[in-house]
C-alpha cells in the first residue's frame, strides 16, 4: 500500500483538523482562515494522543490509525531521520501544523528493527474497539485506543529483531554504600528471549569491565546511579542503550518483596545468598520487564547469583584490542568468535559467544569443559552424528519465551516440536556412547528432562505448512480432530455448492459468462455483462435476482439462495477457526506447563552444540588441549593466531608458529616479562595477541592451535595495543595510551597477564623512553605479573642485564639487495636496528626523502654510539636504588680479542645458509659492543 493511500476513519481525520466542509473563510494566500478559538482548540483525537503520549514520554509513539502507525510532533521528526522517511503535516495543533509521518502496519516490524538498533524505545499504541462502535456514540467520537506494548531495545522476542547467536541482554545497575568513598555495584542480566537471569556484584573499578563481558543491549539505572558525575563517561561510552529509572520501590525490603512476588517464593533463600544490591538490581530489572510488557510473564528462570572473580576479568579496552566477538570497527566477521564459531544452532552460537566473553578461573570448571571436548574429538562417528542431529533443532528457547508472552504462533510451536525431537535423538546417542564426561553427562539429562509425549502431541496436532499466524488458521493436520474435519468438509462442500449454482444459474439464463464471485464488501453475488444485466431487471429474471452494483461493462446481483449459502460457509470457517485456537490453547497450555523441563532441553542442546563445534574446531585444525593449573606457567610451543592463520590460509598462505615462554622461574613468585624487538611489519603485535588469545581459548575450556600449551591460572588479562584517539572527549591518542597503561599498573596481579605495544610512541622520544622504562621496572617489581613488552627503543633491551625476570626476543628479518625481508620468527635475543626506512620504502616513499633519511639515520647513529646504554644505566642511581643488586663481577683477566675468536670459530664449508645468516648477526653484535 501507498503511503497515499492511508485509510483513516472519518472521525479521526475530522478531529485531526482537516474537517470537511469547514465554512471558515478563505485568506489571501489560500488557506482557510480558521474562526475565532478554532487555532487554539485541542481535537479529541488529538487530546487522546497528547494523552496515551504524556504516559509514554520516553518512547516513540506508533498510534495506530487504519493500515498504518502514525507518529506526530518531535517522534515524527526523530522516526523520520532515523528511517529515512517523508515528514508531513496532518492538520493543526494549538494554531501550529503537525509535523507526520507513518509507516505500514503490515511492514511495521522492519521500521521497528531499525529504530531498536538506532537505540529507540516505541509504544505501540492499537485501536481497541471496532470503528463502527465508536460511530455508534457519535459522528466524531473517536476509536479507543490503548498502548498494548513498550519494545525496547532490552525487551524484543521477535526473530526478526533479534541476531539468533547474540543474547539480548537487559541489565540492570544498583549499588550499595561500603564506605563514605567505596560502593558496591549489583548488576541483573535478564534475556526475556530466553529467560536467562543472573546477578552479581561487582566492585567500582571493575563494573566497566563487567558490563564490558555481558554486552547488554539495554542498561536501566537508578536515576541517582546515572547521574554520578563519576560514571557518566560510562553511560556514554556504552554501546548499549541506557535508561534512567526512578528509585520508587528499590529500597532493600521493597525490592526484595518484588522478587518474592514474581516467583511465588516465601523467601530467596532458595535461590542463593544474594547481596542488597543484587536483590536491588533483580528488582529494578523485574519492574522494568513489567513495566515493558504491561502484564505478560516472560518465563524467567530464578536468578542465579555468579561469583565474583569467577570468570576472567577482561576490560572493555582489552575485549576491543583483542577483537575477540567484533572487529575493531564493530563487525563480527574478523574476530575471534566469527573465526572459531562452528555451533549450528541458535543456542549454541549464543552460548559460545557467552563463553568466550567470560572465560573461567575454577580450574575444575576448566577441566569439565576440556574433557567434554576431548572425549567428541576422540569418537569422530558420534562427533558427526551429534552435528547432523543438532542441525534439525530449531531456537526453542525463544519460541518458548513468545508463547509464553502471548506472541507465538503455530510456527513456534512447530519449533518445539521439531526442537524437542532433536533433543530426545541426542539424548539416545548420548547414551549409547558408554561411561560420559561430567559435562555431557549433565548435557543429557537435561535433554532427558522433557515429556516425550508432548513433542508426540505437537506433531500429531500440527500440519506440514504452517501460517505464521494462528488467526490464519490451517495449522492443524487433516484427521487430529473429527469435529474440525467436519467442518472444513462443510466449507468444501460449500464451494460445490456454489459451483453447481453456478452452472444452473448460466443454463437457466442462457448466459454462459455468468460468473459467482464473491468481494468482502457485498459477499457473494452473480456478476454478468451489463448487456445481459438490463434483462435481468426486467421479468422473469428480476424475481430470483436482485440489482446490487453496476460496473463499467458488468452488472451484480444477489439471490436469497447465494445469501443461504454464504452465511452456511461463514458459519462453517468461523466454526473451523474456533476449533483450531481452542487447539491451539491447550497445546499451549501444555508447553507452558512444561517450561521448566523444556528450558533445560534447550540449554543441554546448547552445551552439547558447543562442545561438538570445539570438538571440530579441534580436529579440523590441528589444536591441542592445553594443561591448566594453579602455577605462574606459561609455555607455548609453536603458537598461532587463530584469527590470522585462517586469513592467510584462505589466501594459500602457512602461518609462521612461535613459541613463548613466560613461566615464573623454578621457586619464584613472579612470571616472566619478554621484552619484544623488530621493525613494524614483522609479527609483533601479533605475536602479542596470540598468547593474549592462548589464555581466553584455554580458560574457556576450548583447545588451543598450538603444538603444546601450559598455561598457570590468569586472573586478569590486559591489552594496550594499537592506537587510537577520543577526540569527542578531548583525548589524544597519547592520552589514550597512558589512560589505558595506567589502568594496567594499577591493577594488574601477579596472577594476571599484560600485552603491551609500542608504550611511549606518541610522546617525544625521551619522553617515550623514560615512561617506557618506568613501567617495565613497575612491571617487574611491583605488579610482578607475566607480560609481554613490545617496544621500539631497543635501549630497553639493556634492561635484561638487570632485571632478573626479564628477557630479550626479537622478530627476525634480513636484506636482500637493500630489500627488507619479514621472516616472523620470534628468537631470542633484541634487535639492533627497527628496518624502519626499509618499510617506509615498501610503503612508497618518494626515493629523495628514503635517500635523506638514511643520511640522517648514519649520523644519529654515530653520534649514539659514543654513549653506550649500559653508561646510562649506570647513571640512574634511582633505578639502581629500586632493583636487586647484581652479583659482584670477578675480577678482570687478560683483554681478549671476542670479534677475532668467534671468526676463527666457524667453518664455511659447514654452515646452513640460515646458520651462515646468524653468525654475521653475531659478528655485527661483537663488532658493535667493540665500538
Amino acid at each position: 500500500m501507498s503511503r497515499d493511500a492511508t485509510t483513516i476513519p472519518t472521525a479521526d481525520f475530522e478531529e485531526a483538523g482537516a474537517t470537511p466542509g469547514d465554512s471558515a473563510p478563505a485568506r489571501s494566500d489560500g488557506r482557510r482562515k480558521a474562526p475565532d478559538g478554532e487555532a487554539h482548540r485541542v481535537t479529541p483525537m488529538m487530546a487522546q494522543y497528547i494523552e496515551i503520549k504524556a504516559a509514554h514520554p520516553d518512547c516513540l509513539l506508533f498510534y495506530r490509525m487504519g493500515d498504518f502507525y502514525e507518529l506526530f510532533f518531535a517522534d515524527a521528526e526523530i522516526a523520520s531521520r532515523t528511517l529515512g522517511i517523508v515528514l508531513t503535516k496532518r492538520g493543526k495543533h494549538l494554531g501550529e501544523d503537525i509535523p507526520m509521518c507513518g509507516v505500514p502496519v503490515e511492514r511495521a516490524e522492519d521500521y521497528l528493527q531499525r529504530l531498536i538498533a538506532a537505540g529507540h524505545r516505541v509504544a505501540v499504541c492499537e485501536q481497541t474497539e471496532d470503528p463502527a462502535e465508536a460511530r455508534k456514540r457519535g459522528g466524531k467520537s473517536v476509536v479507543q485506543r490503548g498502548v498494548i506494548r513498550l519494545v525496547t531495545p532490552g525487551t524484543i522476542t521477535e526473530d526478526n529483531l533479534l541476531d539468533p547467536a547474540r543474547a539480548n541482554l537487559l541489565v540492570a545497575v544498583a549499588r550499595r554504600r561500603l564506605s563514605d568513598t567505596e560502593w558496591a555495584y549489583g548488576l541483573a542480566a535478564v534475556d526475556i528471549s530466553t529467560g536467562r537471569f543472573t546477578v552479581t556484584e561487582v566492585s567500582a573499578a571493575g563494573l566497566a569491565a563487567e558490563i564490558a563481558r555481558l554486552e547488554p543491549r539495554e542498561l536501566v539505572v537508578p536515576d541517582a546511579v546515572y547521574d554520578d558525575a563519576d560514571l557518566a563517561g560510562l553511560w556514554r561510552e556504552t554501546r548499549a542503550a541506557v535508561t534512567p529509572l526512578a528509585r520508587e520501590g528499590l529500597d532493600p525490603a521493597s525490592a526484595e518483596r518484588r522478587v518474592k512476588d514474581y516467583f511465588g517464593v516465601a523467601s530467596l533463600d532458595a535461590f542463593g545468598q544474594f547481596t542488597r544490591s543484587e536483590v536491588a538490581a533483580a528488582a529494578a530489572a523485574l519492574a522494568y520487564v513489567e513495566r515493558t510488557q504491561l502484564g505478560s510473564r516472560p518465563p524467567l528462570s530464578p536468578p542465579s547469583r555468579e561469583a565474583a572473580g569467577g570468570t576472567l576479568a577482561i576490560d572493555a579496552a582489552t575485549r576491543a584490542n583483542l577483537e575477540l566477538t567484533r572487529t575493531l570497527s564493530g563487525e563480527r566477521p574478523g574476530s575471534l568468535l566469527a573465526t572459531i564459531d562452528r555451533t549450528v544452532t541458535p543456542g549454541g552460537g549464543r552460548l559460545l559467544a557467552e563463553r568466550l566473553a567470560g572465560p573461567l578461573t575454577e580450574i575444575a570448571a576448566i577441566a569439565r569443559r576440556q574433557e567434554a571436548v576431548a572425549f567428541l574429538v576422540g569418537d569422530s562417528l558420534l562427533h558427526e552424528r551429534l552435528r547432523q542431529a543438532l542441525a534439525a533443532a530449531p531456537d526453542i528457547a525463544r519460541a518458548l519465551a513468545r508463547l509464553t508472552l502471548g506472541r507465538g504462533g503455530p510456527r513456534d510451536l512447530a519449533a518445539l516440536r521439531d526442537g524437542l525431537a532433536a533433543a530426545g535423538a541426542l539424548a539416545r546417542l548420548l547414551a549409547a556412547s558408554g561411561d560420559l564426561p561430567e559435562e555431557l553427562a549433565a548435557a543429557r539429562a537435561a535433554l532427558e528432562t522433557p515429556d516425550p509425549a508432548l513433542a508426540g502431541r505437537l506433531a500429531a496436532a500440527l500440519a506440514d505448512d504452517l501460517p505464521l499466524l494462528k488467526r490464519d488458521g490451517g495449522f492443524v493436520r487433516e484427521g487430529y480432530d473429527p469435529a474440525l474435519d467436519e467442518a472444513r468438509a462443510l466449507q468444501a462442500d460449500s464451494r460445490r455448492f456454489i459451483a453447481a449454482l453456478q452452472a444452473r444459474y448460466a443454463a437457466e439464463t442462457g448466459c454462459r459468462t455468468l460468473r459467482v464471485k464473491h468481494n468482502n464488501v457485498i459477499g457473494y453475488f452473480v456478476e454478468v455483462p451489463q448487456a445481459t444485466g438490463e434483462d435481468f431487471l426486467r421479468p422473469p429474471f428480476n424475481e430470483t435476482f436482485v440489482h446490487r452494483q453496476t460496473m463499467a461493462g458488468a452488472m451484480r446481483f444477489s439471490t436469497v439462495e447465494l445469501g443461504e449459502l454464504e452465511a452456511r460457509i461463514a458459519s462453517a470457517g468461523e466454526r473451523a477457526l474456533g476449533i483450531e485456537l481452542a487447539i491451539f490453547d491447550a497445546l499451549l497450555g501444555e508447553v507452558v506447563a512444561a517450561t521448566e523441563a523444556v528450558k533445560a532441553a534447550a540449554e543441554g542442546l546448547a552445551v552439547v552444540d558447543v562442545t561438538a563445534a570445539l570438538a571440530k574446531l579441534a580436529a579440523d585444525l590441528g589444536w591441542v588441549r592445553p594443561q591448566v593449573d594453579t602455577s605462574l606457567a606459561f609455555r607455548i610451543e609453536a603458537g598461532r593466531h587463530p584469527v590470522v592463520e585462517a586469513a592467510l590460509k584462505r589466501d594459500g598462505a602457512a602461518f609462521v608458529a612461535n613459541d613463548s615462554d613466560l613461566s615464573a622461574p623454578e621457586g619464584a613468585a613472579a612470571g616472566r616479562i619478554a621484552l619484544v624487538t623488530g621493525p613494524n611489519m614483522a609479527g609483533k603485535s601479533t605475536f602479542l595477541r596470540q598468547n593474549a588469545l592462548m589464555v581466553v581459548l584455554a580458560q574457556m575450556g576450548s583447545f588451543v592451535p598450538a603444538r603444546a600449551a601450559h598455561i598457570g591460572l590468569v586472573d586478569r588479562l590486559f591489552s594496550r595495543v594499537g592506537a587510537a584517539d577520543d577526540l569527542a572527549r578531548g583525548r589524544s591518542t597519547f592520552m589514550v595510551e597512558m589512560i589505558e597503561t595506567a589502568a594496567i599498573l594499577n591493577q594488574a596481579t601477579a596472577r594476571s597477564l599484560v600485552i603491551l605495544d609500542e608504550i611511549g610512541r606518541g610522546t617525544a622520544t625521551f619522553d617515550g623512553l623514560s615512561i617506557a622504562w618506568a613501567a617495565i621496572e613497575h612491571l617487574h617489581e611491583v605488579n610482578r605479573c607475566r607480560a609481554l613488552f613490545a617496544t621500539h627503543y631497543h635501549e630497553l633491551t639493556a634492561l635484561a642485564e638487570r632485571l632478573v625476570r626479564l628477557g630479550n626476543v626479537t622478530v627476525r628479518v634480513t636484506e636482500w639487495q637493500g630489500e627488507v625481508v619479514f621472516l616472523h620468527e620470534v628468537v631470542a635475543g633484541a634487535a639492533d636496528r627497527s628496518y624502519g626506512i626499509q618499510v617506509a620504502k615498501l610503503a612508497g616513499l618518494p626515493p629523495a626523502v628514503i635517500a635523506r633519511a638514511r643520511t640522517i639515520l648514519d649520523e644519529l647513529e654515530k653520534s649514539d654510539r659514543e654513549k653506550p646504554v649500559s653508561a646510562l644505566i649506570d647513571d640512574l642511581p634511582l633505578f639502581a636504588a629500586s632493583v636487586r643488586s647484581a652479583p659482584a663481577a670477578p675480577a678482570a683477566g687478560p683483554q681478549r680479542d671476542g670479534l677475532r675468536e668467534a671468526l676463527d670459530a666457524i667453518d664455511p664449508d659447514d654452515l646452513t645458509p640460515r646458520a651462515a645468516l646468524e653468525a654475521l648477526y653475531r659478528l655485527k653484535s661483537l663488532r658493535a659492543a667493540e665500538d
